[in-house]
C-alpha cells in the first residue's frame, strides 16, 4: 500500500467508534493493538509486543503454525489414507459434509456468545452505524462481486465451469470465518456481528437473483439457483449458533451472574472457536486433498484469480476506510468482511445445481483452501500496518 499521511480522526466517527469500543469486550485473541494504543509511551515498544505475545494462550500464540499443520495433515490424509475423502463426504447437511458443518457451528458459537446483545439497540439509534452498514453493502454486494466476475473472465475465459464456480464464490458473502479473522486482527466484534447479520439477510434476498444475472444473463450459463438452498444454508450456519449464543448469554447471566458468564464461561468457550476452525480446515483439506493433487492444473488456474481477488478487495477496502477516517478496528472489520466469502453456501449451491463432480463444485471447493492461508496472512499484514502507522481508534 502506498505511503499516505495519517488522517485526522473525524469527530463524528470518533464518537461512534468510542461508543462501539465501550460495548466491545477486551479481546483475548490479540491484544497487540490495545497494548500499543493504551500502553505507556515511555516503554520500549518491543516490550509491549513481547508482553502481548506472552499473554496469549498456546493455541492463539502459534495459530499460524496450527493452521498450516492442519492443512498439511489434511492433504496427507486425503492422499495417503484410502477412502478418507469419500468417508468425510458421506453424510450431508445443508449441502456440505456433516464434519464440516459441525466444525463451522463450533467455530461460530463462542464468538457470538461474546457479543453484548443487551446493548446493541443503543448502537442502532446512532446515525453512524447506518453509514457503516451502507459502506459495507456497497463493497460486499456491488464492488466485490463485480471484481470477481471480471477476474473470473480474465483468468478463465476458456473454462466456463471453473469460471461459474468462481463467480458463485464471489457472490457468497461471508457469515462465518470473518468473525475469526476480525477477532485475530483486533477488529470490532460487535460491528462484525452486525455486518454478518445484515449480509445474512441480504444473502437470502440477493444471492439467487444475482447468481442468475451473473451466470445466465452475463455469462450465458444454464443455471437455476434455488432460493431454498440459499435460505437453508444461511438459516443453519448463522441461525443455529446465533440463536444458541443469545439463549446462552441471557440464560446464564440471569441464572448465575453476569461476572461468572464474562469471567468463567467466556474463558472456557473461547478456545473452542479456534479448535472448530482447525477442525474445519483439516476436514476440508482431507476431503479434497486427492482431488486437489490429481487436478492440480485446474486448482492452480482457480487459485490465481482468488489470490488476486482477496488482495485487491482487502487492500482497496482498507485504503478507502483509511481515506474516510475510520479507526483501526472498524477498518479491519470492514476489510475482512469484504474479502471473506461464504464457502459453505457456494459449495452447497454448486453441488446442488451442477453436481458434486462438476468443475463448478471444484472451483467452489478451492475457494476456502486459498482463502484460509491468504486471510491468515492478511491478519498479520493489517496488524503490522496498524502498528507502523500508529492507526488508533
Amino acid at each position: 500500500m502506498p505511503s499516505t499521511p495519517n488522517l485526522p480522526h473525524s469527530p463524528a466517527l470518533a464518537s461512534k467508534e468510542q461508543s462501539v469500543s465501550d460495548l466491545t469486550p477486551p479481546s483475548t485473541l490479540d491484544p497487540d493493538i490495545e497494548l500499543q494504543t493504551h500502553g505507556n509511551p515511555e516503554n520500549d515498544p518491543r516490550s509491549s509486543k513481547v508482553s502481548a505475545f506472552k499473554s496469549l494462550g498456546l493455541l492463539d500464540r502459534f495459530l499460524a503454525v496450527w493452521i498450516l499443520l492442519a492443512m498439511a495433515i489434511g492433504i496427507i490424509l486425503g492422499n495417503f489414507v484410502p477412502n478418507t475423502g469419500p468417508a468425510l463426504q458421506k453424510g450431508k447437511f445443508v449441502g456440505v459434509s456433516v464434519p464440516i458443518a459441525i466444525g463451522l457451528l463450533v467455530m461460530m458459537y463462542p464468538i457470538l456468545c461474546k457479543v453484548r446483545y443487551e446493548t446493541l439497540h443503543h448502537v442502532f439509534l446512532e446515525r453512524k452505524i447506518w453509514v457503516q452498514i451502507g459502506f459495507s453493502i456497497v463493497v460486499n454486494w456491488i464492488i466485490a462481486p463485480l471484481v470477481m466476475l471480471g477476474l473470473a473472465w480474465a483468468f478463465l475465459p476458456d473454462k466456463p465451469g471453473l469460471r461459474d464456480g468462481l463467480i458463485l464464490v464471489g457472490l457468497a458473502r461471508c457469515i462465518a470465518m470473518v468473525l475469526i479473522w476480525t477477532g485475530l486482527a483486533g477488529g470490532d466484534s460487535e460491528y462484525c456481528a452486525i455486518l454478518v447479520a445484515i449480509n445474512s439477510i441480504l444473502q437470502m434476498v440477493l444471492f439467487a437473483p444475482l447468481a442468475i444475472l451473473f451466470l445466465r444473463v452475463i455469462s450465458g450459463a444454464d443455471a437455476e439457483v434455488s432460493y431454498q438452498t440459499v435460505a437453508k444454508s444461511v438459516a443453519v450456519f448463522l441461525g443455529i449458533p446465533l440463536g444458541g449464543a443469545i439463549v446462552t448469554r441471557f440464560g446464564l447471566r440471569k441464572l448465575i451472574s453476569p461476572p461468572w458468564y464474562d469471567e468463567v464461561f467466556l474463558k472456557f468457550a473461547a478456545p473452542w472457536s479456534l479448535i472448530g476452525l482447525l477442525f474445519t480446515i483439516l476436514v476440508l483439506f482431507a476431503s479434497q486433498g486427492r482431488q486437489v493433487v490429481h487436478q492440480i492444473v485446474s486448482v492452480v488456474r482457480v487459485a490465481a484469480p482468488l489470490i488476486v481477488y482477496f488482495g485487491v478487495i482487502f487492500f482497496l477496502t482498507l485504503l478507502m476506510t483509511h481515506k474516510l477516517g475510520f479507526g483501526y478496528k472498524l477498518a479491519a472489520t470492514q476489510s475482512f468482511t469484504a474479502a471473506s466469502n461464504n464457502f459453505e453456501l457456494a459449495i452447497a449451491v454448486a453441488v446442488a445445481t451442477y453436481g458434486p463432480n462438476s468443475d463448478q463444485a471444484l472451483a467452489s471447493t478451492v475457494g476456502p483452501l486459498i482463502e484460509v492461508p491468504v486471510l491468515l496472512g492478511l491478519v498479520y499484514v493489517v496488524k503490522a500496518i496498524g502498528r507502523r502507522r500508529g492507526w488508533k481508534d
